[in-house]
């Protein structure tokens, strides 16, 4: 009797406990929390006196794994840039496949799969001016500072990357350059 009845108020009490509806998850522990107003990032905001919802970053800060780079798009800057930076990472079996896998996704297509500049952009003639030969001799005596100056800032017409290329990887990708293209080249 006592077994039966404990039975029936679980039973009962599982019954009352399903929602079939779904369209109520049941209580809401912080209802301000729960059903927030949120403000979509161009939209109007009242809260603030100039009415943007996106706010520019506070002056002098850095991005979280964000490294500043000091040096500008220019040929002095450049040169200082390759006599200060070098390439933290040595040519490990490791190293060169995370770089042969950024060069493909990054480099491939303007670069070319030999570094000649005979990517497909160019080949395809969607992008008229020819990208720079890796595999020339004006690269191979570059300092790998000089490289990484130039993938973060741009060189030429070529445009900036250091906003798409983690720093580490952009180093990798240096010795992909280097160990795998320019040392197999012609």
């Amino acid at each position: 009797m006592k077994r039966n009845l404990i039975l029936a108020a679980f039973a009962s009490l599982a019954m009352i406990s399903c929602d079939r509806t779904r369209s109520s998850t049941g209580w809401d522990y912080m209802p301000d929390m729960y059903y927030s107003n949120a403000y979509e990032s161009y939209t109007a905001n009242p809260n603030f006196a100039d009415g943007l919802t996106m706010r520019t970053p506070v002056e002098g800060t850095v991005p979280r794994d964000m490294e500043p780079f000091p040096w500008k798009k220019t040929d002095e800057d450049r040169i200082s840039a390759g006599e200060a930076l070098v390439n933290p990472y040595v040519a490990t079996e490791e190293n060169l496949a995370r770089g042969e896998a950024a060069y493909g996704i990054f480099c491939l297509s303007c670069h070319g799969e030999k570094g000649d500049g005979q990517g497909f952009l160019y080949t395809s003639k969607k992008y008229p001016y020819p990208p720079g030969n890796l595999i020339s001799e004006k690269v191979t005596i570059l300092n790998d500072g000089e490289i990484y100056h130039s993938i973060t800032v741009g060189y030429g017409i070529m445009g900036a990357h250091g906003n798409m290329i983690r720093q580490d990887d952009r180093w990798k990708i240096i010795l992909h350059i280097r160990e795998n293209l320019q040392q197999k080249a012609p």
